[in-house]
């Protein structure tokens, strides 16, 4: 179906069904569902024509990447192949089989999962060996351990009822909601209120529920004031030890931005932050998450084993049962949304840090072994002549394979990597990792009940997302807090009644971080979050646009184009391009033109157009080969070929510098501003005294905004969509 909608659409088939018909794989038995649990490890190992298939092209891709390791410019190429792009940018839903069938049909050095060969989704085998199962490896062996029914709370680490009552965990998870307020939700206007915090800068709150509650940040906070279970208030001071400098160390162990972004988060209401960046502040966003997940996790645990211990001493038919409900109707109670593996690892290493800190006493960490082969990453794997920007190698650093998720359970001090779905606390996975247990619609093998009792969401790097398939952001979301169809051995009488009435999603705490504010991240938040607490969004406009960092002398042409509708800009902008740009550029005199386009759909309109039109073009997309990126740098740059379409999410993975530009064309405004900035730096590479007739053209209508103030700053952008004029000109580098 989606190759025949492909079809119609943009006259051709799928690039990715491009090298080789797709051959129908079946995805391997997933054994996060709890039927693994009880299954032996000592099982003779299944190999799936999957997995051997997925072996063959990894011996390949080495193959391949040995004979080219001579040429410079194409081994920078083999860092990033882990993280090419093996799902389509943003269109519709793809099966699962057809979605791992096109991965193992790319050509060699695009398979996604070039960094855990057999194919295996959380590895079975220690790292390295060859042996692949049709099984995820899980760890079977520690269940009774870490089992919640079973265990009962130690006594140094009890509740502390005194401070109970104020407790912000407490007051969420009791808050008691009724039914015409649920029903009021389909029908309140958000209520929003705005407040300027010192760090943060300007917040947004909102609500749909009738009572809108703010507040500012105290001065100085103490830690115990803000209700950390045992051992945090400890262990976060030493953790988080490595950004606290000068003066600051002795007063408060949080640094300002995350004292004030923590206080959002401890309030349980969902949170918004788009300037969390891999370069500046990411590590710091990551402690302060990594707190707030294992504050909740240990808190709920300690309820659940410390009603065990109270219905153990219950004599038997006494007492009120509806005191125990201190769970929900499966274990996972957090779902962490990473994109690639080096970020996991970071997040464990950050959970065993804050279970572990100072104390003479390790803790106790199943499969660590294990964990650091399949998550790490080798530092002589990059190759020693790659030169590309900084906050690329701040967010390529590490693993950045982009399909893997992994349980993860927490029983007081001790740790169990790999745990199976039902037995987890937390949930770390990348989209695609869970688009593939999720599953589509009519597809035998699927689960998501794992998803129905989650409590707090977190997606960080955001952004990322919108380069790999959003469309599996939308897909998880679609499938958070649903009522589970099986039970999974729920005790139903432990089971809280908003889990039971299936209000999950109005107690659901999500916590949304990324580099940049965007339409389609903005659409998730505002559609999605609807816990009962309400909701933050930071909302600082940028006042330069990224245009300030242009170096070169270079006039910007500005075009706008009028649009109807948001949903005929895409027409509206192909029938601009065709009728009033290309034109001006199909003179010889004009060679050396780029063309760069954020979106692939866009991407492969353009080049079939081009193609009818029989224009002198080559182009270079996120699929293609390595020797034909060469080819096309290499005509271009000789002027051989007029015309490089060239798209956004190329730049983003791979970040070369094109040689040979004279004239630019932004199709559409970049995703991220700092690109607009870079690609304009490119014309700088070939310099041989021709500035005097380069030109910028930039297309943009009333609904790229965001994007226009990005770039251009906002007053400017203000001025560029009210004013009557359509075109507006602006010149940088001059001396």
């Amino acid at each position: 179906v989606f190759q025949k909608k492909h079809l119609r659409d943009f006259g051709e088939e799928h690039p990715f069904y491009e090298e080789a018909k797709p051959q129908i794989c079946q995805l391997s038995e997933s054994s996060d569902t709890s039927a693994s649990e009880s299954e032996s490890e000592s099982q003779p190992e299944q190999v799936s024509g999957y997995h051997k298939l997925l072996a063959t092209l990894k011996n390949v891709s080495e193959e391949e990447e040995e004979d080219e390791e001579e040429e410079e410019e194409e081994e920078e190429d083999s860092i990033i192949d882990d993280a090419e792009m093996n799902d389509e940018g943003g269109g519709s839903d793809v099966s699962v089989e057809e979605e791992m069938a096109a991965e193992s049909t790319q050509s060699p050095h695009n398979v996604a999962l070039s960094a855990d060969p057999e194919g295996k989704e959380d590895g079975e085998g220690p790292p390295g060996t060859s042996q692949a199962s049709s099984d995820e490896f899980t760890d079977a062996k520690h269940e009774s351990l870490f089992s919640l029914e079973t265990n009962f709370l130690e006594e140094e680490s009890g509740d502390r009822s005194s401070q109970a009552s104020q407790d912000p965990f407490l007051q969420h998870v009791n808050k008691e909601l009724k039914e015409k307020e649920i029903q009021a939700v389909a029908t309140n206007p958000k209520t929003t209120h705005e407040l300027k915090w010192p760090i943060l800068g300007q917040l947004v709150f909102s609500s749909k529920f009738q009572k809108l509650e703010t507040f500012k940040p105290p001065k100085d906070i103490d830690l115990k004031s803000l209700h950390l279970q045992k051992p945090l208030e400890s262990t976060w001071t030493k953790t988080n030890s490595q950004f606290l400098s000068g003066p600051q160390k002795s007063s408060s162990p949080f640094t300002p931005v995350q004292k004030e972004l923590f206080l959002i988060m401890n309030s349980y209401r969902d949170l918004f932050y788009p300037e969390r960046t891999a370069l500046k502040n990411g590590e710091e966003v990551r402690h302060v998450y990594c707190l707030h997940v294992i504050n909740h996790v240990l808190k709920a645990n300690a309820q659940v084993l410390g009603n065990n211990g109270k219905r153990r001493s219950q004599k038997f038919g006494v007492g009120d049962d509806d005191e125990f409900r201190d769970q929900g109707l499966t274990r996972p109670k957090v779902l962490i949304v990473v994109p690639f593996r080096e970020a996991a690892l970071r997040v464990v290493q950050l959970f065993i840090s804050l279970l572990e800190g100072d104390s003479k006493k390790k803790i106790i960490v199943s499969n660590k072994k294990r964990f650091q082969g399949e998550y790490g990453s080798d530092p002589e794997e990059r190759p020693p002549n790659l030169k590309r920007p900084e906050d690329y190698e701040a967010v390529f650093v590490g693993n950045i394979d982009d399909h893997f998720r992994i349980g993860v359970a927490i029983l007081q001090r001790s740790i169990r990597l790999y745990a199976p779905f039902y037995s987890s606390d937390i949930v770390i996975a990348s989209p695609l990792g869970l688009r593939t247990i999720i599953g589509g619609e009519g597809e035998k093998k699927r689960d998501f009940d794992f998803l129905s009792s989650i409590e707090l969401l977190i997606i960080d790097q955001a952004d990322i997302y919108l380069m790999q398939n959003w469309e599996h952001v939308l897909h998880l979301m679609n499938h958070m807090n649903l009522l589970p169809l099986d039970s999974h051995g729920v005790d139903f009488s432990r089971v809280r009644m908003w889990n039971l009435n299936n209000w999950s999603k109005y107690y659901r705490q999500t916590l949304l971080f990324g580099a940049l504010q965007d339409a389609q991240i903005n659409s998730v938040f505002n559609k999605y979050c609807v816990n009962t607490q309400g909701q933050v969004a930071v909302r600082n406009v940028p006042m330069t646009g990224s245009i300030s960092h242009v170096l070169v002398q270079l006039p910007h042409v500005f075009q706008r184009m009028e649009a109807e509708n948001l949903a005929s800009v895409i027409d509206a902008r192909f029938n601009f391009f065709v009728n009033k740009i290309l034109p001006q550029y199909r003179d010889a005199v004009m060679s050396h033109t780029l063309i760069y386009i954020p979106s692939y759909f866009d991407f492969v309109r353009l080049r079939n157009y081009f193609k009818k039109e029989e224009l002198n073009f080559t182009h270079i997309c996120e699929y293609t080969q390595k020797s034909g990126v060469s080819r096309a740098r290499h005509f271009f740059l000789q002027g051989e070929k007029q015309f490089l379409l060239f798209t956004e999410r190329f730049h983003f993975y791979k970040r070369y510098t094109i040689k040979g530009i004279r004239n630019l064309i932004f199709y559409e405004l970049p995703t991220y501003p700092h690109f607009y900035s870079e690609v304009c730096n490119m014309l700088r590479a070939t310099n041989r005294g021709e500035e005097a007739t380069w030109t910028c053209t930039v297309l943009y209508s009333k609904y790229d905004a965001q994007r226009l103030a990005a770039v251009a700053g906002v007053e400017r952008a203000a001025q560029m969509l009210q004013s009557k004029k359509n075109v507006h000109l602006f010149i940088t580098g001059e001396k």
